[in-house]
């Protein structure tokens, strides 16, 4: 009995794994999408128009510049930041 109790500890682990690197693979798919979004931003000419998406749904509406640009750098970070406190975790966790 005792060992098929240390086996769900075994697995839940293993899970726990698998669902943080699952995490931070997604993470970092959407850090290199975010870069892309800042460098587009970035290198549009001033006289460019920018239009931004409405959450689920087909309309856009126009968005200024500037606006957009720095919205994306802070997501960006944001998404550096989670990226880097899942590194620093597992870090810990393999001190441990």
């Amino acid at each position: 009995m005792p060992s098929r109790g240390s086996r769900l500890e075994d697995g839940a682990g293993l899970f726990s794994a698998d669902h943080s690197t699952l995490h931070k693979q997604d993470l970092s798919s959407k850090i290199k999408e975010q870069k892309i979004v800042v460098d587009e931003l970035s290198n549009l000419k001033k006289n460019r128009k920018v239009y931004r998406q409405q959450q689920n749904s087909n309309i856009f509406f126009l968005a200024d510049r500037t606006e957009m640009l720095s919205e994306s750098k802070n997501i960006l970070d944001e998404l550096k930041k989670e990226y880097q406190e899942i590194e620093n975790s597992e870090k810990t966790k393999i001190k441990k």
